[in-house]
């Protein structure tokens, strides 16, 4: 510090920590409240987050990125082969639902150019347009009933 500086404004901290006066015997609530719920709530809870989450570690399964083997289509299944209709179907299903999410984000796309652009969309997002024009035909003629 300079040797010009106030003391009356600026005093010197103190060299020590001041020690605490305890004015009661009794011990205080809130440290007995806190670690009464720190032991009877949050180490049992966080100690079991733990250990499930080391068993899922060492179990990844990312069920997003399941891969699942092609089959043959319904129409080349034998006849009388039901696990292959089974198959089929399944794979048909989840086709179905994997082209149905395929329009809906072409579809986000094309509503959020045409939200953006205004009156002038059909200038302006005549390439989402066009890709949501290609989707939904191919939707279509895929997923016939």
């Amino acid at each position: 510090m300079p040797a010009d500086y106030d003391k009356g404004a600026y005093p010197e901290p103190p060299r020590q920590t001041p020690v605490v006066d305890k004015q009661t015997a009794l011990p205080n609530p809130a440290l007995i409240l806190s670690k009464l719920f720190y032991y009877s709530v949050d180490l049992p809870v966080t100690t079991f987050r733990d250990a499930v989450d080391s068993i899922r570690a060492k179990n990844k399964i990312v069920y997003y990125h399941q891969k699942f083997r092609r089959v043959p289509d319904l129409t080349e299944c034998k006849e009388g082969d039901y696990p292959c209709y089974y198959e089929a179907e399944m794979q048909w299903r989840r086709d179905y639902k994997v082209d149905q999410e395929i329009v809906k984000v072409i579809q986000e796309r094309l509503r959020a150019c045409q939200q953006r652009e205004g009156h002038s969309y059909q200038q302006n997002c005549a390439k989402e347009i066009q890709q949501f024009n290609e989707v939904t035909k191919n939707f279509q003629s895929r997923c016939k009933y």
